[in-house]
């Protein structure tokens, strides 16, 4: 019983013993060192703004062609659109 206490509170001593830290070297005796710390930034999208918006109101007639109205608050936006519309709807009344 005796023996079992002995190596009983040998393995605790020696737990203990292992689980300290070990001093620095002496070397050198600077402050404590503190830890190095990375920050990263969020990386933000830039969200592009949408272009302006153009509404279409597109009309055919009987004679199956096609006219149109634009609508926007940008006039190269509108132009753009309008000369798309020509392109596509233009050709197939030829």
């Amino acid at each position: 019983m005796k023996r079992i206490l002995v190596v009983f509170i040998g393995i605790v001593l020696l737990l203990i013993a292992c689980e300290k830290k070990s001093l620095p070297p002496q070397g050198k005796s600077e402050g404590p060192s503190v830890p190095k710390v990375f920050v990263e930034k969020e990386k933000v999208e830039k969200e592009h703004p949408l272009p302006p918006e153009v509404k279409i109101k597109l009309k055919k007639d009987g004679k199956d062609s096609y006219s149109w109205e634009l609508t926007g608050s940008d006039v190269d936006q509108i132009l753009k659109v309008n000369e798309k519309l020509r392109k596509q709807l233009g050709e197939k009344q030829r």
